[in-house]
């Protein structure tokens, strides 16, 4: 149906439909007429052409979101927020994959190629590389889980509270040698879940041992490769800075045939379904991944109509996780 069927079977003129069903605020019109027009709509089923509107106005009623990893699924939950965000305020979500380090121009493709309205962006990206490429895209943006200096707008999760939620339940557990894998030097949130990680030791007056934090980044491979480099410090426990890490880690630990947990425990931050697939399933913080992709893309809504926005202040964690992984330490 088109609009003019519309506006016939009102008995108004086409602009008239138009605006009505636009939403726009018209004092000369009585609710009467209003209600005529809408209840047209729905007897025709009619449904706005939102892509002859973009060009009218510029606008194309999608967003783009860029993740470094398609298989972690820290990201593909965050993505599903972002998809029930954008849906609810009838955008569209165009999904683009960027390894960190990669030079190709991803960003500058989706505001210039696919004319998105903003972006959302998870990046692993130093912040040399990162920003200049962002403000050359000249369309509002919103950061996933990191800040960078000189940007405003992020939607990020408190990964320090969720460490120290992690040692405090190893240290219940009796546990005073536990081993971290970091994520990246110098990243946002390695340096957060680092610093979680030393608060909670430090806390419990456990002293900080450089030799029982490794870096593994963000892949299974790199926590298995920093689980093997620990093992000669004979840690009691390990957490691992995100879920692929820990699995990594739990790979390797298998190998050398020690017993998970009764020889050492083993933890990770973020919760997925693969957690419980793992053997043995493992502890985790859950953190609220889905909801820090739908809040970023509310924010970048708000950004496209420059409304007036607040800081998004960090996400809490949604709770300790206990499965069969980490339990007393050995005597």
């Amino acid at each position: 149906m088109k609009l003019i069927d519309v506006a016939q079977l009102a008995g108004v003129d086409i602009s008239t439909a138009s605006r009505v069903l636009r939403g726009e605020s018209m004092q000369r019109i009585r609710e009467e007429t209003r209600g005529r027009i809408l209840a047209s709509a729905r007897q025709l089923n009619y449904a706005p052409n939102e892509l002859a509107r973009g060009l009218r106005t510029a606008r194309s009623k999608t967003f783009g979101i860029v993740v470094p990893q398609l298989d972690n699924p820290v990201f593909s939950t965050a993505i599903e927020g972002a998809e029930l965000s954008a849906r609810r305020h009838g955008y569209s979500l165009l999904i683009a994959h960027r390894e960190s380090g990669a030079t190709d121009s991803v960003y500058q493709r989706l505001a210039h190629g696919n004319r998105v309205d903003g972006l959302l962006v998870a990046s692993l990206d130093d912040q040399a590389l990162l920003k200049p490429e962002l403000d050359a895209t000249n369309v509002p943006f919103v950061l996933l889980n990191r800040k960078l200096a000189g940007v405003a707008h992020c939607v990020v999760l408190d990964s320090r509270a969720a460490a120290e939620i992690a040692v405090d339940h190893l240290v219940s557990l009796g546990h005073r040698r536990i081993a971290h894998l970091a994520g990246r030097p110098g990243g946002f949130n390695a340096g957060e879940r680092l610093a979680g990680y030393r608060a909670a030791l430090r806390r419990h007056g456990i002293r900080f041992d450089a030799r029982l934090v490794a870096v593994a980044g963000y892949t299974a491979e790199g926590g298995a490769a920093a689980m093997r480099s620990l093992l000669p410090q004979r840690p009691t426990a390990v957490l691992g800075a995100t879920l692929v890490s820990a699995a990594g880690a739990m790979m390797v630990l298998h190998e050398a045939r020690l017993q998970i947990p009764a020889d050492i425990s083993v933890i990770g931050l973020h919760d997925a379904l693969v957690a419980t697939m793992l053997y043995p399933p493992l502890t985790t913080v859950r953190m609220p991944t889905g909801r820090m992709g739908e809040l970023a893309t509310d924010l970048l809504v708000a950004l496209t109509g420059q409304q007036r926005v607040k800081a998004v202040a960090p996400l809490p964690p949604d709770g300790l996780v206990i499965r069969a992984s980490t339990g007393p330490v050995a005597d």
